[in-house]
C-alpha cells in the first residue's frame, strides 16, 4: 500500500452531534463517519469483517443515538450484539462518542487493542459473542437478574439472519415470550447472506415473522439501512407490545452505504461475497472511502456545515504472513481422493470457502450437503450416512466443530460408526479473530472419546498422508488443520508415511528432545534450534502427529536417547498431547526416565498478531530456546 490511510477524527464526530439539528441527518451523518473508520481499522488490521459492520451500521448507530437511555451507565439500558461481526462499526461508533480511546483505533486486533469479536475486557461490551446463538440466551439471564435487584431497564440485542440457524436461538426464545419479557428487543440484521453466500442457498428462513409470533413475540418489520424508518419503527414498540418480547426484523443489505461494498452490486449469477472478511484490496479500499466521504459531506453540504476534516495515517508496515494454507491443500487432496472413492461424502457448516470445500461442491454437488450453522445436525447426519454405508466427512471451524456437536461425536461413537471430523482455524494462530476462533480445547474436549483419533498434519504432505490415513483407518478421525499459513521451517519437512502413535525426527541433535505437532509448534522448535546452535546445544526435533496416541515402544526408544524431553503444544495443556505421553512413559515401566516437560496454553488465549500471540504464552521460537537454555542448566548442575 503505497498511499496513507485515512480516518475521521474524533473532533468531526462531536461536530457532527453538536451542529446538525435534525435528528436523522445526524445519525446519517454520524453513520457515515463510523464506518469511515471502520473501513480504516479493518484496512489496518489487515483483517475484520466489512460486510456485516456496514449492515448493521445505522441500526446500531440509531440504537446509541437516539433509542438507549443512559446506555454507558450501569443501571442504563443495554445493547450488545450477538453475531459478533460487526464489533469494528461499533468500536468507530464508541470511539466517535468518546467512550473508547482515540488511539484504539489504530490497534484493531492486536495485543491490548480492541479484539476481533466483543469481549466483556473491552468497556460497553457486556458479553463475550462470536459464538453463535447465545444472545438472547444471556439478554433473559441479565432480565432475570435485572428484575431480582429492582432494576429497571431495556436489553437491544443484535443477530444476524445466518444466526438463526442455530438452535440455541429457538430454543431461547419460548422463555422470553413466558415470562413477559418487555424489556427485551431482538433485532435481526436481515442481510440476506451469511458469510459469504445467500442465506436462502444454505437453509432458507422460511416465513421468519410467523416463526417468531408461534412463540409469542411481536415482530416489527422496517428497512434497515433507513434511518427514518428505524425511528418510526422502535417507536411502535412500546405502543404495540407493552408485556411482551418483540423482534425487529431490519431487512438490511450486506456492505450497506457504499456501492463498492453493497451486496446489491453483486452479479445476478455471483454466488460469493467477496467483502465478509478479510481487508479490502487497495482498489476497494479508495472507491470505497470515496463514497464514505461523499456521503457523510452531502448531508453536511445540505446544512450549511463545512466539510470533512481527515486524518492521514501511515498503513501498518508489516506485511501478512505468507504460505500456503492448509485447508486450501486439504481442499485438493480430498477432491482427487473422492474421484477414486465413492463413499466419501462433505458435510459442510456456512464454510465451505474457508475449509477448502469450493472445488469439491463444484464437481460433486449431489456428495456435498451445505448444513449451515447447524453443528449438531450435521454430525448427527453424519452418524446416519455412515450407518447407510458412506464414509462422511465433516467441516467447520474446529472450534465450533470439537464443542456445539460434542455429544453428537460422542454418540456417534458409541454407534461404532466412522466418520472424519476436519477442523480447520485449529490453535492459537491466527489470533486475530480472538479467543472465540481460537481452538485450543478441542485436543481435550474430543480426545477421550472411544474410538476417535486426533490427528494435526505439519505440512501439505503430511495434509496428504493425513487423508490417506483417513480413508484406510479403523476408528474415526478428528483431523486438525491450522489455518495460518504455514512457516517455511515446517513446509520443508520430508514426507513420510503415517504410523498411528509414531513419530518422526525432522531435526538430528544431541539428548535434549522436543516434541510437537502441526505447523505452528515444529516451526518455532526448529527456529529455536537454529538459535540455540550458537550455545552449543543440539536441539533435536521431533514430529508426533497424534494427539491422543502414542506407540509405547516407539516412545520407549525415544525416552532411551534422552536426558530431557520437552512436549510444545498448540492448544491448552490439560488434556492435551504432553499428558498422553507423560502417561505412557509412566506406565511403560522403563527403568530410566528422561527429565520430562509440558509447554502449550493454560489461560485464554490472546488477540492479536501471530508474534504476539506467540509471545504471549511463551510459545515464540526465542522463548522456547530459553526455556531449552533453562532445561539444559538445570541437568548438567
Amino acid at each position: 500500500m503505497s498511499f496513507p490511510l485515512r480516518r475521521v477524527p474524533v473532533a468531526e464526530f462531536e461536530r457532527v452531534l453538536m451542529d446538525l439539528d435534525d435528528a436523522h441527518d445526524r445519525t446519517r451523518a454520524f453513520a457515515s463517519l463510523t464506518r469511515i473508520n471502520t473501513l480504516y481499522m479493518v484496512t489496518r488490521a489487515g483483517s475484520g469483517h466489512l460486510g456485516s459492520s456496514f449492515s448493521a451500521c445505522d441500526v446500531v448507530c440509531h440504537l446509541l443515538l437516539n433509542e438507549l437511555s443512559e446506555p454507558f451507565s450501569t443501571q442504563g439500558d443495554v445493547y450488545f450484539s450477538s453475531k459478533g461481526h460487526d464489533v469494528p462499526s461499533l468500536y468507530a461508533a464508541l470511539t466517535g462518542l468518546g467512550q473508547l480511546p482515540e488511539e484504539q483505533l489504530h490497534r484493531l486486533r492486536r495485543l491490548g487493542g480492541l479484539p476481533g469479536h466483543p469481549d466483556v475486557g473491552t468497556p460497553h461490551m457486556p458479553f463475550n459473542t462470536g459464538s453463535l446463538g447465545m444472545g438472547v440466551s444471556k439478554a433473559k439471564g441479565l432480565i432475570l437478574a435485572d428484575r431480582l435487584l429492582g432494576r429497571a431497564r431495556r436489553v437491544f440485542v443484535m443477530m444476524g439472519d445466518g444466526e438463526l440457524q442455530e438452535g440455541q436461538v429457538w430454543e431461547s426464545l419460548g422463555g422470553a415470550a413466558r415470562h413477559r419479557m418487555s424489556e427485551l428487543t431482538l433485532v435481526v440484521d436481515h442481510n440476506k447472506i451469511q458469510s459469504d453466500t445467500w442465506v436462502r442457498d444454505v437453509a432458507d428462513l422460511g416465513d421468519l415473522q410467523g416463526r417468531f409470533e408461534s412463540y409469542g413475540w411481536g415482530v416489527l418489520r422496517c428497512d434497515g439501512n433507513d434511518v427514518e424508518a428505524l425511528a418510526k419503527t422502535f417507536a411502535l414498540r412500546a405502543e404495540q407490545f407493552p408485556d411482551a418480547p418483540a423482534v425487529l426484523i431490519a431487512d438490511t443489505v450486506k456492505g450497506a452505504g457504499c456501492a463498492t461494498f453493497a451486496a446489491t452490486s453483486m452479479p445476478d449469477d455471483e454466488w460469493r461475497y467477496r467483502f465478509h472478511s478479510g481487508a479490502p484490496a487497495d482498489e476497494h479500499y479508495l472507491a470505497a472511502h470515496q463514497e464514505l466521504v461523499a456521503s457523510a459531506e452531502s448531508v453536511l453540504e445540505t446544512a450549511g456545515l463545512p466539510p470533512l476534516r481527515l486524518v492521514d495515517e501511515e498503513p501498518r508496515a508489516t506485511a501478512p504472513p505468507s504460505g500456503r494454507r492448509l485447508p486450501e491443500v486439504y481442499g485438493e487432496v480430498l477432491l482427487e481422493r473422492a474421484a477414486d472413492d465413492p463413499r466419501i461424502v462433505a458435510l459442510d457448516a456456512d464454510l465451505v470457502l474457508d475449509t477448502g470445500l469450493v472445488p469439491f461442491s463444484r464437481t460433486y454437488p449431489e456428495r456435498f450437503v451445505e448444513f449451515g450453522i447447524a453443528e449438531q445436525d450435521m454430525v448427527s447426519a453424519a452418524g446416519g450416512l455412515a450407518a447407510g454405508g458412506l464414509l462422511p466427512f465433516v467441516h467447520s471451524f474446529s472450534c465450533f466443530l470439537h464443542a456445539r456437536p460434542n455429544e453428537q461425536i460422542y454418540n456417534n461413537a458409541t454407534e461404532g460408526r466412522r466418520v472424519v471430523y476436519v477442523g480447520s482455524l485449529a490453535g492459537l494462530l491466527p489470533a486475530g479473530p480472538g479467543h472465540s476462533h481460537q481452538a485450543v480445547r478441542d485436543v481435550s474436549a474430543v480426545g477421550a472419546v472411544p474410538g476417535l483419533v486426533v490427528l494435526e498434519p505439519a505440512n501439505a504432505d503430511e495434509v496428504e498422508a493425513a487423508v490417506d490415513f483417513c480413508l484406510t483407518a479403523r476408528e474415526s478421525v478428528y483431523l486438525r488443520l491450522v489455518s495460518a499459513p504455514v512457516p517455511p521451517e515446517s513446509a520443508r519437512i520430508p514426507a513420510q508415511p503415517l504410523q498411528l502413535g509414531r513419530g518422526r525426527t525432522v531435526r538430528e541433535g544431541g539428548r535434549t528432545m522436543a516434541v510437537g505437532s502441526g505447523p505452528v509448534a515444529l516451526g518455532q522448535l526448529l527456529r529455536a534450534a537454529a538459535l540455540l546452535e550458537a550455545d552449543g546445544i543440539d536441539l533435536r526435533v521431533v514430529n508426533l502427529p497424534w494427539l491422543n496416541r502414542v506407540d509405547v515402544d516407539w516412545l520407549a526408544q525415544l525416552a532411551a536417547e534422552a536426558d530431557t524431553l520437552l512436549v510444545v503444544e498448540n492448544h491448552y495443556t490439560h488434556g492435551g498431547q504432553a499428558d498422553t505421553v507423560a502417561r505412557a512413559l509412566l506406565e511403560a515401566g522403563l527403568p530410566r526416565l528422561p527429565a520430562f516437560h509440558g509447554l502449550g496454553l493454560t489461560e485464554v488465549p490472546v488477540c492479536g498478531t501471530e508474534e504476539e500471540a506467540l509471545r504471549a504464552h511463551g510459545l515464540s521460537a526465542g522463548q522456547l530456546a530459553d526455556r531449552v537454555r533453562t532445561l539444559t542448566a538445570a541437568r548438567t548442575h
